[in-house]
């Protein structure tokens, strides 16, 4: 892999170049999507109704309560 300035970079990147050969894709990282557990305690009628909706929808109940989370936040 061939160094270059950052400017270089952009640059290259700007131009539409591709740049991929300076890039060192075993080494990059995606801020702020490291996984951070959280409880949080629903009553049995919510538990059930997300069962039910993730059921219908074919996914987990924790794929279901990322996406309409995901979708509130965007919204806001």
């Amino acid at each position: 892999m061939k160094k270059i300035t950052a400017a270089e970079f952009d640059q290259k990147f700007e131009d539409g170049e591709d740049i991929s050969g300076h890039v060192d894709w075993a080494s990059g990282r995606r801020p702020n999507l490291q996984p951070k557990r959280v409880n949080v305690d629903f009553p049995n009628w919510m538990v059930s109704g997300l069962d039910q909706e993730a059921s219908r929808l074919g996914i987990t109940r924790q794929a279901l309560i990322k996406i309409w989370i995901a979708d509130r936040l965007k919204e806001a």
